[in-house]
């Protein structure tokens, strides 16, 4: 391998580069591999992630889009020239490369753009039935948290609609290079097979969005933009806040709100 410091961290990418052989392993052995024959590692930087999956009995690729770090990884991951797109994962098409196959997501994500990547997988979910990555700690805690914690929300309930979420551990700011102001904290999805929402899609995110952005009001009061009728706002579950729904209750909810628009 090449100097660890050819590639220097850049602020505006929200780049810090973990250097702890030891944690990639761990966070590379969170994958159970079942279920799919292909992993898209997000933002591997120099590859101390990437190294770990290579070994591992699946196809591995990776997408960056650091022009620095693409040519690092390109001389020095010469068996995964092929599979490194330089691309944005946010505006890239998956498609492109897996065509209707399914694969899971792995990374250590940038922090600024964390909660956009879960966002993307959740539209993507058919083909996704395994993501696992580290976030900001909060932001890890915020997607795994329950109903009635103060940092449940829009995150919480439409991940763990779609998936089980799983808090597995925290990594300090140390291992880092530049170091992070923050904790980290890695979590592993996995898909809920069989499961079909039982209300319209766009309605569930949009109920939740919109129950969130007020989250101190009653749903009477947050959800009063979706017009509905007198007699569905007489229901006992709308003089609730949103963060005291469990998903099933949100799901429920929207049930409720998609009957009387009909």
């Amino acid at each position: 391998m090449s100097n660890q410091n050819q590639v220097r961290a850049k602020k505006h990418l929200g780049q810090h580069f973990l250097r702890d052989e030891n944690i990639a392993k761990k966070i590379a052995d969170t994958l159970t591999l079942q279920g799919y024959k292909d992993v898209l590692e997000i933002g591997p930087g120099m590859g101390i992630l990437t190294k770990y999956l290579l070994k591992k009995d699946i196809k591995t690729h990776v997408i960056e889009i650091d022009t620095e770090s693409v040519e690092y990884l390109k001389n020095n991951y010469l068996n995964l020239s092929d599979r490194i797109y330089e691309k944005d994962f946010l505006k890239y098409d998956l498609t492109e490369v897996f065509k209707e196959q399914p694969f899971a997501i792995i990374g250590n994500f940038p922090y600024n753009i964390s909660s956009q990547i879960v966002f993307k997988t959740l539209e993507m979910r058919h083909q996704i039935p395994e993501f696992s990555g580290m976030f900001q700690k909060e932001v890890a805690q915020r997607i795994c948290s329950k109903e009635g914690s103060k940092i449940y929300g829009i995150l919480s309930v439409l991940t763990q609609a779609f998936y089980d979420a799983e808090y597995l551990f925290t990594v300090p700011p140390s291992v880092f290079n530049p170091p992070p102001k923050v904790d980290s904290g890695v979590l592993l999805l996995k898909r809920k097979e069989s499961f079909t929402l039982p209300c319209d899609e766009a309605l569930f995110f949009k109920v939740v969005k919109t129950g969130f952005q007020q989250r101190r009001k009653t749903l009477r009061n947050s959800l009063k933009t979706l017009n509905l009728s007198d007699n569905l706002k007489a229901n006992t579950i709308f003089g609730q806040r949103p963060e005291q729904l469990s998903v099933s209750q949100f799901i429920e909810l929207t049930s409720l709100i998609e009957n009387d628009q009909n």
